[in-house]
């Protein structure tokens, strides 16, 4: 996490379901049990994100949640929609 209201942590290395983490930005920390494998590179949700929520990374918007995720969640395509660059949204008018 590279800021304390970040909602997602990117994996380091691979890290299995199940692992107990420990994710720590700034005075926050957060206690996370990984509810599925986050392989490296792939972001985990630290806190619970509601549908249609923002997701924060690096401090970002990096897009929406398609549906509920749990805290210690994969977030990735299967729940995540991207908000930049959607010229379809514009031309549909939402």
């Amino acid at each position: 996490m590279m800021k304390p209201h970040d909602k997602v942590a990117v994996a380091l290395e691979a890290i299995p379901a199940g692992a107990a983490v420990t994710v720590t930005c700034e005075d926050r920390t957060f206690a996370v049990t990984l509810r599925d494998p986050i392989e490296f590179g792939h972001k985990f949700a630290v806190v619970p994100i509601g549908q249609g929520e923002d997701i924060l990374k690096y401090g970002e918007v990096i897009g929406v949640a398609t549906r509920q995720i749990a805290a210690g969640e994969h977030v990735h395509i299967h729940n995540l929609e991207g908000k930049r660059g959607r010229g379809d949204r514009i031309a549909a008018g939402k």
